[in-house]
């Protein structure tokens, strides 16, 4: 939603049975499903290693996911006259970029296609849509489009499709309707431009179904994408007036059948724009991707794996912190790798170039208050930036992220014993294994210890890619010291560590491929039923739950399908599958599965949790229990545990509420007379909470330990 600052324009833009086998065969699985592999260990650590300070676990059996031909994306915008020179399609061909978003923000709703004009707007020379999709060609990208809904029509943006891929055969699959909508002064606060005399979510859902309609009569191939606000983010929650819900349950539930995918744009926010407290915030960002996910599952419901998640527009701040230094550099590194691990396909820098802002000192070096990849050559005072097209830092940390992985290759899990330290990892087609870690203490060089699960290096010296102060672009440092088991990162900076399998292990020693993404069939309060395609020589398959960079063996059988057993209510479950072939080795893990279980349908007690209303970062709730056993209770307890740390109570009302970390429990008021039998009574209380990022409604509730149905 980011604007230029120049040149001026509007104020704002932009449990299973086990089979049997022999014990040779269980020695081999249990082996290959080890930490460290056949070999027992990941790597001897030289005797003169020095002393590490974080320790970084990868689990190359627990997928992410794969790395799209689209997952780096910038946008580019119709104000900015550097937008087609020759130097932007080299650049971002050199980083990897796959996708290109247009025509720019905010503007997308007051811009013009066919005229290339945009009412009330700076258009620049040489920007228009055939100039835009020159570059995108050059770069090898595909396009992300964004029609006009502010000031346009369906019509229109069917035009748009018809010339695109019709006339000029440009094969646009991307198309979004709309940029903020929600931000069209429905909630109060205005700043994306809306003609609609109807400005609610509901009158967007209808608009969307007549969009889509137009412009897949004329491509059906196309992939449509409705906007959403991002769970955590103001005005998630908020209800307006005469609307049935906030703004994602009101689109949701009624465009999910003509939709593709969902645009969401986060910055870091937050009233302390420092570069640290940037970085910080990235740790909020998985669980509001998990919200997003879930509400698509809520209302597409067996559609929702084939309903995509965009980040159309990320970076650290729309307010103070525009940063083109070094610690938005690490950011950018940071924030494309979590977005993609945590189920989108596309993540769109903003902005290509953007435009100087308030000049400071950060880490230092002189900060232009610009959003941009690269620099516009512009000035503020007598301070001007670089040359046009000097890549900034963040240009850098995209890049970065090139060298961990391309497309196609399969993200697995990292973790990292710092909160300092970063760690990402993706396992390539070619069975190497690249880590990379971002250093985000800007005085202390920190030793990093790795230890690899299912993965055993060999002893060739890794591959090493360093972007540090001192750097003028990503800098082969192989062979400076550092080992597949323990390496050193500078303060401030990034390394990418590829590590190449022992010979004769890891999935490409196995006769087995890789097993299809597991399907949820179907899920009660304590059992889910997953089925998967088939793996061309598989004897077996085996279901393993993750936890963070942990996996645990939770299912084993020779068919395609599994039913988990005796899952505690509630519960949120990750899992892969992996196949073995007849020698017992095992193939590269699925794509991950995440399900949530049920609640009872004959339990003794029914709980209804309601949000009364919300208003971003706080809401009330009313929350009714019944008693359904056939003898009376006294003195009673509800406990529920909040699905993120950000969730707590402020205060409540008609019980007593006590919260130790993510836990709750509210107890009778004092004096208060028994529960009574068959439903034939109600206690109801209330609270008043708070929330810092997505805030979902807990999945499970107890009764004097009793897990109640509803929620």
């Amino acid at each position: 939603m980011a604007l230029p600052q120049r040149p001026v324009g509007p104020a704002r833009a932009g449990r299973p049975r086990h089979l049997a086998r022999t014990a040779a065969a269980l020695a081999a699985t249990l082996a290959l499903l080890s930490p460290f592999g056949a070999a027992g260990a990941a790597s001897a650590t030289e005797q003169d290693a020095p002393t590490a300070d974080v320790d970084v676990r990868v689990n190359t059996q627990a997928s992410l996911g794969r790395l799209s031909d689209t997952a780096r994306g910038v946008n580019a915008a119709v104000w900015d006259s550097h937008m087609n020179d020759p130097e932007v399609a080299a650049l971002m061909k050199t980083a990897d970029v796959g996708a290109m978003r247009y025509p720019g923000g905010s503007y997308s709703d007051i811009y013009h296609w066919e005229t290339h004009t945009a009412p009330g707007g700076y258009v620049a020379p040489g920007t228009g849509f055939d100039a835009f999709m020159g570059t995108v060609r050059a770069t090898g990208a595909q396009p992300i489009l964004t029609a006009n809904y502010g000031s346009g029509t369906p019509e229109e943006a069917a035009g748009w499709v018809r010339y695109a891929n019709v006339t000029k055969d440009y094969d646009a699959k991307y198309w979004e309707i709309g940029n903020e909508i929600y931000g069209n002064g429905h909630y109060g606060s205005g700043w994306e431009h809306d003609d609609h005399a109807d400005k609610s979510p509901r009158e967007y859902a209808r608009q969307v179904r007549a969009y889509a309609t137009a412009m897949k009569a004329v491509d059906p191939t196309i992939k449509i994408g409705a906007v959403l606000t991002t769970p955590g983010n103001w005005p998630d929650g908020v209800v307006g007036d005469g609307d049935p819900g906030d703004w994602n349950r009101t689109v949701l539930s009624e465009v999910t059948d003509v939709i593709d995918f969902v645009s969401v744009h986060w910055y870091a926010g937050g009233s302390d724009t420092t570069a640290d407290a940037a970085l910080t915030r990235l740790t909020r960002l998985p669980g509001e991707l998990r919200e997003v996910r879930n509400q698509i599952d809520r209302y597409a419901g067996a559609d929702s794996p084939s309903i995509g998640i965009a980040l159309t527009e990320v970076n650290t701040n729309t307010g103070g912190a525009r940063l083109t230094a070094r610690p938005n550099g690490l950011f950018a590194a940071d924030a494309f790798m979590t977005a993609l691990e945590n189920g989108v396909f596309n993540v769109d820098w903003w902005n290509t170039h953007n435009g100087p802002g308030e000049i400071t000192t950060v880490d230092g070096e002189t900060d232009y208050g610009d959003m941009g990849m690269l620099s516009g050559g512009s000035c503020t005072g007598d301070v001007c930036q670089p040359a046009a097209n000097t890549p900034f830092h963040p240009y850098y940390g995209m890049k970065m992220t090139s060298e961990l992985g391309t497309a196609g290759d399969a993200m697995v899990a990292a973790s990292s014993s710092a909160q300092e330290v970063s760690a990402h990892a993706v396992r390539r087609r070619d069975g190497r294994l690249s880590v990379l870690l971002i250093n985000k203490n800007p005085d202390a060089a920190r030793t990093v210890d790795l230890e690899y699960a299912g993965f055993i290096p060999s002893a060739a010296t890794p591959e090493v890619s360093r972007y540090a102060r001192g750097d003028s672009d990503i800098t082969d440092v192989t062979g400076s010291g550092a080992s597949a088991s323990q390496v050193t990162v500078p303060p401030y900076a990034m390394l990418t560590v590829t590590v190449t399998p022992q010979p004769g292990t890891g999935p490409g020693a196995s006769a087995a491929g890789a097993p299809g993404t597991p399907k949820l069939e179907a899920v009660t309060d304590s059992t889910a039923r997953l089925s998967w395609e088939g793996a061309a020589g598989a004897t077996r398959y085996l279901v393993q739950e993750r936890d963070g960079a942990h996996t645990r063996l939770v299912g084993e059988t020779t068919g395609t399908s599994v039913t988990l057993r005796n899952l505690p209510p509630g519960s949120t479950h990750t899992v892969n599958v992996l196949a073995a072939d007849a020698a017992g080795r095992i193939s590269a893990p699925s794509d991950p599965l995440t399900f949530t279980t049920g609640t009872p349908p004959d339990a003794a007690c029914a709980l209804t949790f309601h949000r009364d209303t919300s208003w971003g970062n706080g809401f009330v709730t009313t929350v009714s229990v019944q008693n359904l056993s056939d003898t009376p209770i006294t003195g009673w307890t509800v406990d529920w545990d909040w699905p993120t740390d950000g969730q707590s109570v402020s205060s409540g009302w008609s019980a007593t509420f006590q919260q130790t970390g993510r836990h709750v429990r509210v107890t009778a008021p004092e004096g208060a007379g028994p529960l009574a039998p068959d439903g034939a009574s109600t206690a109801s209380f209330g609270f008043v909470g708070a929330n810092d990022g997505p805030n979902p409604d807990p999945t499970s509730f107890r009764l004097n330990g009793t897990v109640c149905s509803g929620g």
